[in-house]
């Protein structure tokens, strides 16, 4: 709470301050505004572990198929899904767990603006995404929260730890969103990976190759063929971060 008001005074303090605040804001990886996880704890790096990450989900094409790829190499991950898609498609959230993977939060409806959002706002986001979580996953709800573009409101942290949740970020990420391109996607999230980094992908808004194939459907068994070739094993957020403090 204190560092949220310093961070307001640094607003209030005008222009310079301002834009120093509007920085923090804007980077997904910073860790200064509110506790972010980036890299897994050392528990999990000393058991090789990485942790595949989806957001934008659950797509009724994508998502299916990204878990029949994972299945192929004994490979677990936490799915960052939309609250509102989850309400639309809670047979698919319940077949994600079915398969051993998580469903964590990515906010109620992704808007562009979150960050910017006021508490009751943020507030909103959360606790609906968890109440369609929850019913949709047999009553359990998330513990993990990622803001839509990894954006977040000085306010946020104060709403998540009153809903008794952490957010996390990423180590790398492929622009699977975006690239079209999969050698360049691929590139971006093995270069230099290691146990313990959080790998971001979509699969939900992937960008279509020039064959109109889903980018994270051809990067996604490369990535996991590399992993294997290192002795990584990919696992699922709550399998990371059991019994490791955060």
């Amino acid at each position: 709470m204190l560092l949220t008001s310093a961070l307001w005074a640094l607003a209030g303090a005008g222009a310079l301050g301002n834009a120093v605040l509007g920085s923090l804001v804007m980077c997904p990886r910073c860790k200064i505004i509110s506790t972010n996880l980036v890299r897994l704890p050392k528990t999990a790096i000393s058991r090789g572990e990485i942790a595949l990450t989806f957001d934008d989900g659950p797509d009724a094409y994508v998502t299916p198929l990204v878990l029949d790829q994972l299945d192929l190499y004994g490979a677990k991950a936490s799915f960052f899904c939309i609250g509102e898609k989850v309400t639309a498609q809670p047979d698919l959230v319940a077949e994600i767990v079915r398969r051993g993977h998580s469903i964590e939060n990515h906010s109620y409806n992704h808007r562009n603006l979150f960050a910017f959002s006021g508490i009751r706002k943020l507030k909103m986001e959360v606790v609906a995404t968890q109440q369609a979580i929850h019913s949709a996953n047999n009553g359990i709800s998330s513990r993990f929260f990622r803001a839509p573009f990894g954006f977040r409101s000085p306010w946020l942290g104060g709403v998540l730890r009153q809903a008794h949740m952490q957010h996390v970020a990423w180590t790398r990420r492929g622009y699977d969103a975006v690239c079209r391109n999969p050698d360049v996607v691929l590139r971006r999230l093995v270069h230099n990976l290691s146990a313990g980094d959080i790998l971001l992908m979509h699969d939900g808004g992937s960008a279509r190759t020039r064959n109109g194939q889903p980018v994270v459907l051809e990067v996604l068994p490369r990535l996991l063929e590399q992993c294997a070739s290192h002795g990584l094993r990919s696992v699922s957020l709550p399998m990371a971060l059991t019994n490791a403090q955060l």
